[in-house]
């Protein structure tokens, strides 16, 4: 296959053109989406142009360190998104949601580095970095909506959750079903896009390299190996969100305290 064309200044303006369109279109109809959608293009463009030259000069450098560091911010903008989603009130929840979703996303790109992929080196930025991004996005969302599900349920549940404890369940008993349910929830996005992918949509990975002139099979199989990554990555980090979550609703002597 050809290889990809490359866009140049000139191309990125003419891609303006479709924003200005959107404006406009957002103008004859009286949206008054002006504003937001001229602010939404200023940060996109600048954003995805400062990511490109960071990661030109990390692909260029080669070092370990500075891998480790792109996706150490990767990481705690991820947290902060979260916690933010889920609840300022919580305690401790900061550090819970960044060990977990460190844990879930070393755990699974291990995995696939060792197992599958096997790079000359292990931290080669050509696939550790991308793929770090894709799942720490879905550890992100999987525990923001996890989270978020879990504490409005028990918010809204004391006197039940009361009632089981008074009859001689455990903290972890009484709020068992609120938590599979929360499993499930942070789960359903990952689930439907496995079931209607390459039918209905074809995500970024297989767009980006069909478009970057890889073979389609190849670009397939990628996309395959991304999908379970995510799925993988999206339960191990709603579990693990949860049970902590669930600790921080009990004192030590198994009563419940709501924040």
């Amino acid at each position: 296959m050809d290889a990809a064309i490359e866009l140049d200044f000139a191309d990125l303006l003419w891609a303006l053109g479709l924003m200005a369109i959107a404006i406009g279109l957002s103008s004859w109809q009286k949206l008054g989406l002006e504003i937001q959608l001229a602010i939404a293009t200023a940060r996109t463009t600048m954003q995805l142009l400062v990511v490109g030259y960071v990661l030109a000069f990390v692909f260029a450098l080669d070092n370990p360190w500075a891998v480790l560091g792109i996706i150490g911010i990767m990481l705690a903008i991820a947290t902060i998104v979260s916690r933010n989603r889920i609840s300022k009130k919580i305690p401790r929840l900061l550090p819970l949601l960044a060990g977990t979703m460190f844990f879930s996303t070393a755990l699974t790109l291990v995995y696939v580095n060792l197992l599958i992929i096997q790079p000359e080196t292990w931290y080669e930025p050509q696939y550790l970095i991308p793929l770090a991004g894709i799942v720490l996005g879905q550890a992100m969302n999987g525990a923001a909506i996890a989270g978020e599900r879990l504490v409005s349920t028990i918010n809204s549940h004391p006197l039940e959750i009361e009632a089981h404890l008074s009859l001689g369940a455990t903290p972890q008993q009484s709020v068992a079903g609120y938590r599979k349910e929360a499993i499930k929830a942070g789960l359903i996005p990952i689930l439907n896009q496995m079931l209607v992918v390459g039918i209905v949509t074809l995500p970024g990975i297989i767009t980006g390299q069909l478009l970057s002139g890889v073979d389609p099979l190849n670009a397939a199989s990628y996309q395959i190996l991304v999908m379970f990554m995510l799925a993988l990555t999206n339960l191990l980090t709603s579990s693990l969100v949860t049970q902590g979550l669930c600790r921080q609703f009990f004192n030590r002597h198994d009563q419940l305290e709501l924040p």
